[in-house]
């Protein structure tokens, strides 16, 4: 019996030392399990996940997305709490405060799991971010569009889909900044309002303005439910041909008001786009290749990647106009 489980033992050894030799040392990898928690569940993240799913495919990751109901930053914190509990690899988040979720990242990284975020320059406890636009040349250009629309003077407003989620805020920055700089006779209504994400609030919220200010000429909206809403309003007072609204909008939530010209562009990127570098990047840094992270280095299918600091930045802007609308199915 020794003898026969010597000869076993000695023959698990021959398949192993052989599988090597063949498929080289990945024949054991471990099979990472990561998760994308996402704001909430929209058509915009939607196809994150498909980005997602891809990056799983084409890599050999075990990838799954799950996303708050709404945009609720204490639910998105416990999602990240019970992925941590579950014993996953990497957390791939778009966070909705900030701030809010430092501690939970920095639980995840006391027990070796990645962070990596979206929509979150400079986060706190994370490893990376990752944007597929240059945020400032974004937010310019975004004003720059309502400014075509609007003309260069009269009253508009900003939103956001709060006053704690720093991309929106960074574009809305740059987009005041230029404006002050460039556009004298813009007059910028309040302060932002934080109602970009949700489509019923942005459109109560418009439909208030325009009743305070009958005479306002455009909507800026930094959040993915701050133009629709802004559009229905717009429709309903039959305003499509004096009142400008631009947005961040999945093409597909933004057609039907493209189309009947109550929304004017869509200016955004594709977040699958995002969610594959997140994946990419993660790996790198499971399999002991972070240092392969570095300024120019080339993503497969994304194309070259700019690193500042924990910034990965990509320069991919999509503008969405009647024209192409329906060249985009997300």
């Amino acid at each position: 019996m020794k003898r026969l489980f010597e000869h076993r033992a000695l023959l698990s050894l021959l398949v192993c030392i052989m599988m090597v030799f063949v498929f080289g040392i990945g024949a054991f990898a471990k099979e990472y399990t990561m998760v994308c928690i996402p704001k909430l569940r929209i058509p915009w993240f939607n196809q994150m996940e498909n980005g997602l799913h891809k990056a799983g495919a084409d890599f050999g990751i075990n990838v799954y997305q799950q996303a708050p109901a709404s945009a609720d930053e204490a639910e998105q914190v416990r999602l990240i709490g019970d992925a941590i509990n579950q014993g996953v690899d990497a957390i791939l988040v778009v966070p909705n405060n900030a701030t809010s979720c430092e501690p939970v990242f920095a639980r995840a990284q006391s027990q070796n799991i990645i962070v990596m975020t979206h929509e979150s320059p400079d986060q706190v406890n994370a490893d990376y971010d990752i944007e597929m636009i240059d945020n400032v040349k974004f937010g310019e250009k975004a004003i720059e569009l309502m400014v075509e629309k609007m003309g260069p003077s009269g009253k508009f407003v900003v939103f956001v889909g709060s006053l704690t989620v720093p991309a929106h805020n960074i574009w809305a920055d740059a987009a005041l900044a230029l404006a002050k700089e460039k556009y004298a006779d813009l007059v910028q209504v309040a302060d932002r309002y934080p109602v970009s994400e949700d489509q019923h609030l942005a459109r109560q919220t418009s439909l208030e303005i325009l009743t305070a200010h009958p005479d306002i000429k455009g909507f800026l909206c930094f959040g993915s439910q701050g133009a629709p809403g802004a559009a229905q309003a717009v429709r309903e007072k039959g305003l499509q041909d004096k009142v400008a609204v631009i947005g961040t909008t999945s093409p597909n939530q933004a057609s039907q008001f493209i189309l009947d010209g109550s929304m004017d562009y869509s200016i955004l990127w594709d977040p699958g786009e995002a969610a594959y570098v997140m994946v990419y990047l993660a790996k790198l840094m499971l399999e002991g290749k972070g240092d392969e992270i570095v300024d120019g280095m080339n993503i497969p299918g994304i194309g070259e990647a700019k690193i500042e600091g924990m910034n990965v930045l990509f320069d991919r802007p999509l503008i969405v106009t009647k024209d192409n609308v329906a060249e985009y199915d997300f």
